[in-house]
């Protein structure tokens, strides 16, 4: 057991009194005591596995605050610096976000259903290292490519630097996932997801510099990381085997079609933001983000239902007798899709667009058809998303490269056309079509592997 640094004056003060600054003197002690013996894989564990409730409800938190970080520091940048600057900083976010795809690899999912661990954590941790490394030459080089410069080169970079280190936090949560864990990975991701919003927020407060902010937000994410999420990663959970290079390389062969599908499906995804640059002008970028948050929204909902339970599907399939349960829970979540989409639709006719009127300081009464075709996207877009995490538990994800070749190509046919035809109406229609073709698609794809794997079983 490592040696514990206590601190007597604190008690006596009283500050561990607080329940919150007790937790918090509590995690330090077992920091510095775990430094001071160098024995941060060989704590004795603290946090009880097998908490179903307690996963669902702090992974809901936690991809909550996640998801919720880039609508509103969107909002904040809109109050605080204008609508045009709120434009340039959503851009960037995409940017980022797509870029993350290039750190996470598409590993997660992989990480999770990997129950018999073949892999060993620490194979995916160094893995994830040199994906993030990959990443950050990508961002530089984007940069590069586009001629920033100033002020937008430092925030592209700084916001691509946070993504850097969520994609490092996700290997580490997604090992408390893999352990039955999953609250505390919930935990870990609400605490660097609040840091980061605070810190931006208030450097953007004090300095005006949307780059300064951003380089502020990626250190205050990166100190988190250090404190708190690798920390639990390697506290609550067995001790990882030796790193293999061999496995690593085996690792990041097999995560590819999982990462180049899941690439391709963010450059469908974000698709209409890209052409829009230079056609439309930044302040349309706002517009499209604004109504395409409530719409992710469903997106989230959908993730909060099954995410949590995708150890626990990968097991159900794996269990022959139970492949009818199987088909019945994806049954299941795509009425829950539907209902979750009109549940939306209507919120957003009853008090959504005075909200976003009111938060922006714009008035989007004029989008509010817009707003329910984006809507309608976004269920679309949580099927998608159901739908992959399921063929990539089947093992059958290479088969969806294909798909989204082809969606993709189709997609910059009709978003170009309509966008220089229509504008920002054009985009968002667009992007409905697009979405539903590339769902029909997987529908299809499923269906004829669900129908090879039930004709080789009954054989």
């Amino acid at each position: 057991m490592a040696y514990r640094y206590s601190s007597p004056s604190r008690e006596r003060r009283g500050v561990a009194r607080n329940p919150i600054a007790k937790l918090a003197n509590d995690w330090f002690d077992r920091l510095v005591g775990a430094a001071s013996d160098k024995t941060f894989s060989g704590q004795d564990e603290e946090y009880e596995s097998g908490r179903t409730s307690r996963d669902f409800v702090w992974n809901t938190v936690g991809f909550t605050a996640w998801g919720m970080v880039f609508p509103i520091l969107t909002i904040v940048v809109t109050q605080l610096v204008g609508a045009e600057n709120a434009g340039v900083f959503s851009l960037a976010f995409v940017t980022a976000n797509l870029l993350y795809l290039i750190g996470s690899y598409g590993m997660r999912t992989y990480q999770v259903s990997d129950v018999d661990e073949y892999h060993a954590f620490k194979d995916y941790l160094i893995s994830r290292v040199v994906t993030c490394a990959v990443m950050m030459v990508a961002g530089f080089l984007y940069c590069a490519i586009k001629g920033y410069t100033g002020q937008v080169h430092t925030l592209f970079i700084g916001i691509c630097a946070f993504k850097a280190v969520d994609a490092m936090g996700d290997v580490c949560e997604g090992r408390l996932q893999q352990m039955d864990k999953l609250y505390l990975g919930g935990i870990s991701l609400t605490i660097r997801s609040a840091v980061a919003f605070f810190v931006f927020a208030i450097a953007l407060l004090i300095t005006g510099d949307m780059g300064i902010a951003a380089v502020a937000m990626a250190i205050a994410s990166l100190v988190t990381l250090a404190v708190v999420t690798v920390p639990l990663a390697l506290f609550e959970t067995p001790k990882s085997t030796p790193m293999n290079m061999r496995s690593i390389g085996l690792l990041l062969r097999e995560s590819m079609p999982v990462f180049v599908a899941l690439f391709l499906y963010a450059l469908i995804d974000n698709l209409p933001k890209f052409l829009m640059e230079g056609v439309l002008s930044y302040d349309n970028q706002l517009y499209f983000n604004a109504l395409y948050f409530p719409a992710q929204t469903v997106l989230l909902v959908i993730g909060f239902v099954y995410k949590p339970l995708l150890v626990r599907i990968a097991n159900l399939w794996s269990d022959v007798s139970k492949r009818k349960k199987f088909d019945l829970l994806i049954i299941g979540m795509m009425v829950i899709v539907v209902v979750v989409t009109i549940a939306g639709i209507a919120l957003m006719a009853w008090i959504g667009i005075p909200i976003m009127s009111y938060l922006y300081g714009v008035d989007f009464e004029e989008f509010r058809q817009l707003s329910y075709i984006m809507l309608a996207a976004g269920g679309v877009t949580a099927g998608i998303d159901f739908l992959y995490q399921i063929i990539t538990v089947l093992r059958r994800q290479h088969v969806v490269v294909g798909l989204y070749l082809i969606t993709f190509v189709l997609s910059i046919l009709i978003l170009t056309l309509m966008i220089n035809m229509v504008g920002l109406k054009g985009a968002v229609i667009g992007y409905l079509i697009v979405m539903s073709i590339l769902f029909v698609l997987l529908v299809r794809e499923y269906v004829t592997q669900r129908m090879k794997l039930s004709r080789i079983q009954r054989r």
